[in-house]
């Protein structure tokens, strides 16, 4: 098949949906011919490019990445944020209408991507695949972006007309399916395609590594939370359980920043046992993971199924307990339950996540245990096999369309 690929980041730029479009684009490229419509850089990319209408480039996987001229502001003003999204949106539209295709695979960067996407998909007669990381509107409603309205209420509509064009809709995790078929979408086009992430042969330990160190902050006992600190978690009860822990050893570390950290930062005022970080270099990234006794992993009640955080995969892939300050129907509890790997606080209670944190620090032959089954429950979400199960529900899309044949590839 001829697949274009819509997502808006593409290294240079590092958004996770960058490099995870750029992991879609090389599996599916070793079958078929792909072609990644794109925007200019603008998510903090490693280097910037010049102004062009449009440009074409190879990544060395059998995958093209066109470009289209959208702005490239600087990502973290809204207003310039949006127009880097209206000029991508409007440049390449007309782009994908001209382009060779015989399937389109849409993410979610920009949010209304899936919309572009269903539009040229219907306009032409070809396939349509809608690959959702976080679901729209109701990321920006949950998280207090925006307000409900008329504006907002015709957002839901077009997305859940956009929903019915998919031949399949992928989403990331069994909450998010059942928020989609709540939707009136048939539960039999949605797969669940996990990020997951890559098993290394050895979980380092970053013992006495200086990384490692410097995140622990010389504390006895310490729960990190390591990654963005956006709109959807529940920061207010993680700094209250931390006044709570005050003065018993408990480090609560945040390493990263986001569009929250500010405000985190102002609740903590006072506070001794929490810190907050800046990232690490991505080579230290295994040294991040060791710092923490256990990991947490929050989302604010009412965002289950809406925000599905794929950072999970990789505290499991490197031993690590996890406490998951969310709702118990989200799906990282259900994992984090199912697999004893760790255990699973109210996202509006900060007592009970105090609690959690004393139960784990009393018991360190317990918190070993948590961290080896979530070694083993790891191999279940490995990278490339979710990869490929992706590729699966993308040629299933096609089968039914008529647009590719298994046996051409067998």
């Amino acid at each position: 098949m001829r697949i274009l690929l819509i997502n808006q980041y593409y290294p240079p730029d590092t958004a996770a949906t960058a490099h995870m479009a750029q992991e879609v684009a090389e599996v599916l490229a070793e079958r078929h011919e792909v072609v990644v419509l794109a925007g200019r850089p603008s998510y903090d990319p490693a280097f910037h490019h010049p102004y062009y209408l449009t440009r074409v480039e190879a990544n060395g996987c059998g995958a093209r990445i066109r470009r289209v001229g959208s702005t490239a502001y600087p990502r973290h003003r809204m207003t310039r944020r949006v127009s880097n999204y209206l000029s991508y949106l409007s440049l390449a539209f007309p782009a994908a209408m001209a382009m060779r295709a015989d399937l389109i695979l849409s993410m979610t960067d920009p949010p209304v991507a899936g919309l572009l996407g269903a539009s040229v998909a219907r306009q032409r007669g070809i396939p349509f695949v809608y690959n959702i990381r976080d679901l729209y509107p109701d990321m920006a409603l949950g998280g207090d972006i925006v307000g409900r309205g008329r504006l907002v209420d015709a957002w839901e509509r077009m997305h859940r007309w956009a929903l019915r064009q998919a031949s399949r809709v992928i989403v990331l995790g069994e909450d998010m399916r059942e928020r989609i078929a709540a939707k009136g979408i048939d539960p039999a086009r949605i797969a669940v395609v996990r990020d997951g992430a890559a098993l290394g042969e050895e979980v380092p330990s970053g013992a006495g590594q200086p990384a490692r160190e410097a995140i622990r902050c010389g504390f006895p006992f310490v729960a990190l939370h390591a990654g963005n600190l956006g709109f959807y978690g529940a920061w207010k009860t993680l700094v209250e359980a931390a006044r709570i822990l005050d003065g018993e050893g408990v480090g609560m570390i945040f390493v990263g920043g986001g569009a929250q950290r500010e405000q985190v930062a102002a609740m903590a005022e006072g506070i001794a046992g929490v810190r907050l970080l800046p990232f690490r270099p991505q080579a230290e990234v295994p040294f991040v993971l060791a710092a923490g006794d256990v990991h947490i992993i929050t989302v604010k009640r009412g965002l289950e199924g809406v925000v599905v955080p794929s950072k999970l995969y990789g505290i499991l892939a490197a031993g690590r307990p996890v406490l998951a300050v969310t709702a118990g129907n989200s799906d990282v509890a259900r994992i984090v339950t199912g697999a004893r790997c760790g255990l699973v606080a109210d996202p509006d209670d900060p007592a009970s996540v105090a609690a959690a944190i004393r139960q784990l620090r009393a018991d360190p032959e317990r918190l070993g245990e948590m961290g080896r089954r979530a070694r083993e429950k790891a191999r279940e979400f490995e990278r490339g096999a979710q990869l490929r199960r992706l590729r699966e529900t993308v040629e299933e899309a096609g089968q039914q369309a008529g647009k590719f044949s298994c046996s051409e590839h067998s």
